[in-house]
């Protein structure tokens, strides 16, 4: 399988991954916790069924040293007793924000209640920037139909 596009090929695709590169290193520099990120990142690559970044943040997460049980059950989240509390609303608020087109009201005020009791105000604005970034990868990716499983750990770090 090929991609349609090679996002690495042209000038202003390039100029626009630099920034998108950028933009990726301030949110995972960000006081957000780093498992918090990934287990973020891995559940909105899930429901776009963006399989590039699937890969990648389930690798990137196991050489961080994330378990696979974890990395396992995020599709179940709400089911699975391996999350902080912290992670389960950041898990909420990640599909939220990621299916604001299902959910007319977009991100109820009990969803946004329950994750800023865990994290401060520059972690939310992390966090929802973090969302935001991911689904726009996550579009990238699934509109150039870039094929996934050859991802290496780090390989955009």
């Amino acid at each position: 399988m090929n991609a349609r596009l090679d996002y690495f090929a042209d000038p202003t695709s390039g100029k626009v991954l630099k920034h998108f590169m950028s933009l990726g290193k301030i949110i995972k520099d960000s006081p957000l916790p780093a498992a918090t990120q990934e287990l973020v990142a891995l559940r909105v690559s899930q429901i776009n069924g963006c399989a590039v970044c699937i890969d990648m943040h389930t690798k990137d997460a196991a050489a961080a040293g994330e378990t696979s049980v974890r990395l396992n059950l995020v599709a179940a989240w709400r089911e699975a007793t391996v999350y902080t509390e912290a992670e389960r609303a950041a898990l909420e608020l990640a599909e939220a924000g990621t299916r604001v087109a299902d959910a007319a009201g977009g991100v109820s005020d009990e969803v946004w209640a329950h994750v800023a009791k865990h994290y401060d105000q520059e972690q939310l604005t992390a966090l929802v920037i973090m969302v935001s970034f991911m689904n726009s990868v996550n579009r990238l990716n699934i509109i150039a139909q870039r094929p996934a499983g050859d991802y290496e750990p780090g390989q955009f770090q």
